[in-house]
């Protein structure tokens, strides 16, 4: 029998829960103009005083937690070490999270498993609708032209009237919707927003799956009214609670929710630059043999034009001194800057609907399944679609491996589908046909033998897991699962 000791707070918190749907336009926005989060260290040899990522994990936890009073500390860091009961509890609790004696982690949401925040987030949606009369409010499209006449019909509506129910009427039709309609409407209108004819957003060419902002969209003089538009769907599906056929890169997620892109979000967007900027971080400037400056080249149209990353930046060398803050420019430049009016547009209409404050208590992994789903994962099609370097089928770790992935639960087996792939979509024909960089690439698991004190990591752009050969099937999966549960940058450099 476990014996859990439970702390109380229901008093002090860090922000008001009122201030969650009363926010400022411009608090809400603020993010796309900070600086990105700066490069980690190049990585090196591993050394026996390299740190393990669990040791950082819990330094990064506690570093988070100094300011607060000593007796919420000490509750934050018994509910670290005694995460899985927590969130037993959580389930098993008739209370709301945000009233009850585990209070404190609404302010404290990394702590909790995906399901018991999701059960939150809608519980504070549900508060919102209290003492409103939710109407149905009458959609009229062509089933041949639903997104021109949705905007025609939506853009101009408060954001009052976009949280009533949706009532679609296709036009010519005779049915009525009871729901099945509306269930209708979002599939085609999520397909519809990667229409290549509206230039909103493009593939990635990391994967050739998740879509990114289309930096040229500005072809299409209606883009930043289509672009609120599409983040007022997308938040509306959310509150609908309906599931929508849409997958985004790192980056635009992170964007959502308000964190800092990181240079390692580049390996999707862009891989060949990705790899330039990795062989500028590992190698000394003067030994690269050409010169660098403060600005990048952006074609638009086949026509290729060069930005300065600073002022006068094409006049000023990037040397050994400032060659992170030249990595830390050209990345929000191309990852932010390029896209920060289209951001704002899609931004505006998504906070109109679910404020940044609520959904910012997600992981961008978690988004990503908030917003399509959790998927279903048939271990057996990956295994018979799996390639191995350095280790056979027959290996100790590989039969380890699968006998770990076929214990994950749904929730975990999505995280680790988005760790080695970068996204939770399942190829509609089966992982035969999952997608690289360049075409299909199936799954696959290199032996990485380097120190068995280090965590599995990913190359999202191959579909590569590299898997340290460890001594026993316990630490086999614990490390697994702490490098799909925690760490979202995938830690491997390709």
């Amino acid at each position: 029998m476990v014996v859990v000791c439970v702390f109380c707070f229901k008093g002090e918190k860090e922000s008001k829960r009122s201030d969650i749907f009363t926010p400022k336009r411009e608090d809400q926005l603020a993010h796309l103009n900070m600086e990105m989060a700066p490069p980690s260290p190049s990585p090196g040899p591993s050394s026996a005083a390299e740190p393990s990522m669990t040791s950082i994990t819990r330094e990064n936890s506690s570093a988070s937690i100094a300011h607060l009073p000593p007796d919420t500390q000490k509750f934050l860091k018994f509910a670290e070490t005694h995460r899985t009961v927590l969130n037993q509890i959580l389930r098993q609790s008739t209370l709301p999270l945000a009233e009850g004696p585990f209070s404190v982690l609404v302010d404290h949401t990394r702590m909790l498993d995906f399901d018991v925040k999701r059960r939150y987030f809608r519980q504070e949606l549900e508060r919102t609708e209290e003492g409103l009369r939710r109407e149905d409010l009458p959609v009229h499209v062509r089933r041949e032209h639903v997104f021109e006449d949705s905007f025609r019909e939506l853009f101009r509506r408060s954001p009052e009237e976009w949280k009533q129910r949706f009532y679609i009427v296709f036009e010519g039709e005779e049915g009525q919707d009871a729901g099945g309609l509306l269930r209708e409407w979002y599939v085609i209108i999520s397909r519809e927003i990667f229409n290549p004819n509206y230039a909103l957003f493009l593939t990635s060419p990391g994967d050739r799956v998740t879509y990114t902002i289309n930096p040229s969209s500005h072809c299409n003089s209606n883009h930043l009214s289509y672009f609120k538009f599409v983040g007022r769907i997308i938040a509306k599906a959310i509150y609908d609670n309906k599931l929508l056929e849409c997958y985004f890169t790192r980056s635009f997620y992170k964007h959502v929710l308000g964190l800092a892109v990181r240079y390692t979000d580049m390996e999707a967007e862009d891989y060949s630059f990705y790899q330039g900027l990795v062989f500028l971080l590992e190698n000394n400037v003067c030994d690269l043999g050409y010169d660098l400056t403060f600005s990048t080249e952006i074609q638009e149209f086949g026509v290729t034009e060069t930005r300065d990353l600073m002022p006068n930046g094409s006049n000023v060398p990037v040397t050994e001194e400032n060659k992170r803050e030249y990595v830390k420019l050209v990345c929000q430049m191309k990852m932010t800057g390029a896209i920060r009016q289209q951001l704002n547009a899609f931004l505006e209409g998504f906070y109109d609907i679910i404020p940044k404050k609520l959904v910012s208590i997600f992981t961008e992994q978690e988004l990503e399944l908030l917003i399509s789903g959790l998927p279903t994962i048939d271990i057996d099609d990956l295994k018979a679609n799996t390639e191995y370097h350095k280790y056979q089928p027959t290996s100790l770790q590989i039969q380890w491996f699968w006998r770990a992935l076929r214990s994950f639960d749904q929730a975990e087996r999505a995280n680790f589908l988005q760790f080695v792939t970068g996204t939770s979509k399942v190829p509609l024909q089966g992982f035969a046909y999952l997608e690289g960089m360049n075409g299909i690439q199936k799954f696959q698991i290199h032996r990485d033998d380097r120190s068995t004190d280090r965590l599995p990591s990913a190359h999202t752009c191959f579909n590569q897991l590299d898997l340290p050969a460890y001594e026993t099937y316990d630490k086999l999966r614990k490390m697994l699962l702490l490098a799909v549960s925690e760490c979202s940058e995938g830690f491997g450099l390709a």
